[in-house]
């Protein structure tokens, strides 16, 4: 069962190792790209209120969850279990106390590690006498030339041994970049002009990429790399995100959705080499 669906990125990474029985987000723009991208669309339900008939009568054998990082990470508001954005993840543990699976892999930026959230689903794991691995893992040590630190919490019935990390040196950007550019991508010079000095700046030849997130479409600063040609400076466009994220080459957008909307989207997905060893755990 996948939670917090957003781009299907758990089901990208899971393979053949299983199959998703149901996916829930209460994103309109998520839920559309997800049908599109593997033919079946998620609930369209608000978490905090599902029930526990329903949850249980799924019978999936596995969570797996990416719940709203906001309260945890460095530049949000540090509310962990008190923001608002924490209730739907506050219900699924009452869930998971009554109805609990055999697995439950969770998601969440590195300030997520200490925090309430992580000391209440550490509690629920261990009151049903399950194992527990705490794992943080960015994909820059699978190869790729983007940073995206993240933490995993991995949770099993049954023993769970720690895979290797792998370090694999990162390839160069130029490998993920689209054939033909978009004029629309780059910063006019007003706009370069006043943001250039916070920046992050990079060249196809670079093997490196800040962490994008899901302002990425509306901020400069902080919000991930931009690419220096020799036109200038551009954004990344969605498609060179997704490629960084690990996403299936001919991963689409519905066409409706607009840049900003993408941006979101994928500033909220998942990098998928590094889900899919958190899998190999189980």
């Amino acid at each position: 069962m996948e939670l917090f669906s957003g781009l299907g990125g758990w089901r990208c990474a899971l393979r053949d190792r299983g199959s998703v029985i149901a996916a829930y987000d209460v994103s309109e723009a998520a839920n559309a790209t997800y049908a599109l991208n593997h033919g079946c669309e998620p609930r369209a339900r608000e978490l905090a209120t599902l029930p526990v008939e329903e949850l249980a009568g799924l019978a999936a054998d596995t969570w797996v969850m990416s719940p709203p990082c906001q309260p945890f990470c460095r530049m949000g508001n540090h509310q962990g279990l008190g923001d608002q954005r924490s209730r739907a993840f506050r219900h699924l543990m009452d869930l998971f106390r009554q109805a609990p699976p055999d697995h439950l892999v969770v998601e969440n930026v590195e300030g997520f590690l200490g925090s309430d959230a992580h000391a209440l689903l550490s509690e629920r794991i261990h009151a049903h006498g399950m194992h527990q691995l705490d794992l943080q893992a960015c994909p820059s040590r699978f190869g790729l030339p983007n940073r995206r630190p993240r933490a995993f919490i991995v949770a099993s019935r049954k023993s769970i041994e720690p895979c290797p990390l792998p370090d694999l040196p990162p390839t160069s950007l130029a490998g993920y970049l689209d054939a033909a550019e978009v004029d629309g991508l780059y910063l006019k010079p007003d706009i370069l002009a006043r943001h250039r000095p916070g920046l992050d700046l990079v060249e196809p030849g670079d093997v490196r990429s800040a962490c994008f997130i899901g302002g990425y479409g509306r901020r400069y600063v902080g919000s991930g790399s931009f690419l220096k040609t020799e036109r200038g400076v551009r954004r990344f466009s969605p498609s060179e995100v997704a490629r960084l994220l690990g996403l299936p080459e001919g991963f689409r957008f519905p066409e409706q959705l607009s840049l900003e909307i993408r941006y979101r989207l994928l500033g909220n997905g998942l990098s998928i080499p590094v889900a899919a060893w958190v899998l190999d755990h189980l």
